[in-house]
């Protein structure tokens, strides 16, 4: 998958160029490029195509997948304490000093989301089980939004960089924001199945030529909507 980069706190600078953490960078470079869209299509018609409209569970299976082959810990727990282990308290992924997140979720769990590798990275009240350095954000472009059939009310790219600016004195630690673009070969287009379910379909061949007339919005939603 193509994407691209948005970094705070001079995050992609320092993934680049400090050695504790070029290899680790690296690693996730290749685990993104390595995702094509035939592997994609593959996932989504095998296990997702009967039961989800978008692309997100497709795409989190796909990460999951690539980074758990490559030993990266999986629903990491920010914090030794019991009291605070439910999943609201653990990272996506984390390995070595990186945390991090994969957000196709509601736009509502952005501010929360840049937070997590701020509470993973310093100190705190609560006795931590990993101490992080850095964080690394995974979402959705606008393009891939509307290519992927995603609900209009996830957390995209563009939120999420502008999400950056009101909370810059919060987060504290360097941050790097990936957006995925859309695929080059395909897009889902969304049906009802005899049950009158919100279902989706892959249809090719398809560019982000459709979309280049999208104009970025940050508009959160009045009501929460349910995310396939």
């Amino acid at each position: 998958m193509n994407y691209r980069i948005h970094s705070h706190r001079f995050g992609e600078t320092i993934l680049k160029n400090d050695e504790e953490f070029t290899e680790i960078w690296r690693e996730i470079h290749d685990i993104i490029y390595s995702i094509s869209d035939d592997d994609i299509i593959q996932k989504f018609e095998e296990k997702y195509a009967d039961k989800n409209k978008s692309l997100s569970s497709t795409l989190n299976d796909l990460f999951k997948t690539e980074f758990s082959k490559r030993g990266w810990a999986s629903e990491s727990p920010i914090f030794q304490d019991r009291d605070y282990s439910e999943n609201v308290w653990r990272l996506d992924f984390a390995k070595e000093n990186i945390s991090l997140e994969v957000g196709f979720n509601h736009s509502g769990t952005i501010a929360w989301n840049l937070l997590k590798p701020v509470i993973a990275s310093e100190l705190n009240h609560v006795e931590k089980a990993i101490q992080t350095r850095i964080g690394v954000i995974i979402c959705a472009t606008q393009r891939l939004q509307r290519a992927g059939n995603f609900d209009n009310a996830i957390g995209t790219y563009e939120k999420y960089v502008h999400h950056l600016k009101p909370l810059n004195t919060q987060l504290t630690v360097p941050i790097v924001i990936i957006g995925l673009e859309a695929p080059d070969t395909f897009r889902i287009v969304e049906h009802f199945n005899e049950k009158g379910k919100k279902r989706g379909s892959v249809e090719g061949f398809y560019t982000n030529q459709i979309v280049d007339d999208a104009t970025e919005t940050y508009d959160e939603p009045l009501f929460d909507e349910d995310l396939d």
